[in-house]
């Protein structure tokens, strides 16, 4: 339980940071149609199961220039 509580400082942004990338870049899949490789189920997935990386993928490699 030590172990937990001396991580704890570290571990709350980290998730904080997590949820904000991910609830941006779902909102962004969810509101448009256009993206450069993929689908939009495809783009769901890889936000949602791939943690801070699958945010990050899609707003590199997924968003189109289209708005």
């Amino acid at each position: 339980m030590n172990l937990q509580t001396e991580y704890l400082p570290f571990l709350i942004p980290v998730i904080i940071i997590e949820l904000a990338l991910m609830i941006t870049a779902l909102v962004h899949v969810l509101r448009h149609d256009h993206y450069k490789f993929g689908n939009r189920p495809i783009w769901i997935i890889v936000v949602i199961l791939i943690q801070i990386i699958g945010p990050i993928i899609y707003f590199v490699f997924g968003r189109s220039d289209e708005e």
